[in-house]
C-alpha cells in the first residue's frame, strides 16, 4: 500500500481517537493530527515514527497552508459544536482548509457533516437549514458551499448517525453517558410505546469505515455520500431489546401519542426550540442507504443494542 500524508483536523475529540488510533497503530502513513491541547490527545503518538503532532486549530488554519498544499488526504473531523463561532470554524474556515488543497496531488478529503442534515432518501433536509440550531445550520451551509469548490471531486462526505463511544483514554459522545441511565428506568419505559426509528454507529466503527476509505478512495461509479449508521431500529425495537438484555419482561405497551404530546407543551407552556419540535413531529431519523463496516466485510465492533450496552459497561440480566 502506498504510504500518504494523512492530515486530520478535530484528533482529539471523540471520533478524533479512535481513527487516530487506528491510523497509528494499523497503517505506516505519515500523519499530521490537529489539536488545540496536545494534552489532551491520549493516543501514544511516539510508538512510531512518522506522526505529527500539530498544535492549532481552525481559526488559525492558514499557519498550515504550506503543509496542506502537499498531502494526499484530509479528514476534516473538527466541529465547532455552537456558540459565536460556529459558522466561522464550520463553515467559513473549513472553506479556507479546503482552498489550501492542491487538487493536482490531494487525492481524497474525507469531510464529516451530520446525518441530521439529509431527509431519509439521503437528500438535503431543508428543514435543517431552516430550522436546525447553530452547528446543524452550519453543516446544511457549508455543504451546499464545497461543491462549489476546485477540490470537490475529491471530497467525500460522512454523514453519522448517533455516535457513540468513549472509554477512560478517549473523550465520550454526547449521548454515551446517558445509556446507563435509560437503564435505570426500564421498568417505567418498558410499558409505553413510541412511534420512531434511527440509527446508530460507535466511533470506533466510523474510524473502520474511514481508514478503509484511506486506502480506497471511492471510484468514478461510486457514491461520495456516506451515512454512518448500523441497521434502523425502532423505538419499540429499542425497548425490547434492551428489556431482553436486562432480563425484563414486556406484558403491555401504551401507545404515546404525539397529539398528546403537543397538548402537553401547550398546557403547562413549555418552550421548545423550533428544531427540538420538528425532530419531535419528523421521529423517523433513517435512511435508505448507509453503510458500516460490514458494508465493507470488515468487523463490525457495536452492531447491536446488546453490544451498546455491554460496551457501556451495562450487567447483562439474560
Amino acid at each position: 500500500m502506498t504510504k500518504k500524508r494523512i492530515f486530520v483536523t478535530g484528533a482529539s475529540g471523540c471520533i478524533g481517537h479512535y481513527l487516530s488510533e487506528a491510523l497509528i497503530q494499523e497503517t505506516d502513513h505519515e500523519l499530521f493530527l490537529l489539536v488545540r491541547n496536545p494534552e489532551k490527545l491520549k493516543v501514544d503518538t511516539q510508538v512510531r515514527p512518522g506522526v505529527n503532532v500539530l498544535q492549532g486549530d481552525m481559526q488559525e488554519i492558514r499557519h498550515f497552508a504550506d503543509l496542506l498544499k502537499t498531502i494526499d488526504v484530509a479528514v476534516l473531523i473538527a466541529t465547532a459544536w455552537g456558540g459565536a463561532g460556529t459558522f466561522d470554524i464550520n463553515v467559513v474556515k473549513t472553506l479556507e482548509l479546503l482552498n489550501y488543497l492542491d487538487p493536482a496531488i490531494c487525492e481524497q478529503v474525507i469531510y464529516f457533516s451530520t446525518a441530521s442534515v439529509l431527509d431519509s432518501k439521503n437528500q438535503p433536509l431543508k428543514e435543517a437549514g431552516e430550522l436546525g440550531t447553530d452547528y446543524i445550520r452550519s453543516k446544511y451551509d457549508c455543504l451546499q458551499k464545497i461543491s462549489k469548490l476546485a477540490i470537490a471531486p475529491k471530497i467525500t462526505e460522512v454523514f453519522p448517525t448517533l455516535v457513540l463511544g468513549g472509554d477512560s483514554n478517549k473523550p465520550y459522545s454526547h449521548i454515551t453517558p446517558g445509556i446507563p441511565e435509560i437503564t435505570k428506568y426500564i421498568d417505567y419505559i418498558r410499558f409505553f410505546q413510541a412511534d420512531g426509528s434511527f440509527h446508530f454507529i460507535h466511533a470506533r466503527d466510523i474510524a473502520t469505515v474511514v481508514r478503509y476509505f484511506i486506502d480506497n478512495p471511492p471510484q468514478e461509479n461510486e457514491s461520495r455520500q456516506l451515512v454512518l449508521g448500523q441497521a434502523p431500529l425502532t423505538a419499540n425495537q429499542a425497548i425490547e431489546e434492551v428489556c431482553a438484555y436486562l432480563g425484563k419482561k414486556i406484558y403491555f405497551g401504551i401507545p404515546l401519542s404525539f397529539s398528546l404530546a403537543n397538548l402537553l407543551i401547550v398546557l403547562f407552556r413549555i418552550r421548545m426550540a423550533a428544531w427540538d419540535r420538528f425532530c419531535m413531529n419528523y421521529r423517523h431519523f433513517t435512511y435508505q442507504k448507509y453503510v458500516n463496516p460490514d458494508s465493507f466485510g470488515l468487523p463490525n465492533y457495536c452492531a447491536t443494542v446488546s453490544d451498546v450496552l455491554r460496551i457501556s459497561g451495562v450487567q447483562n440480566y439474560q
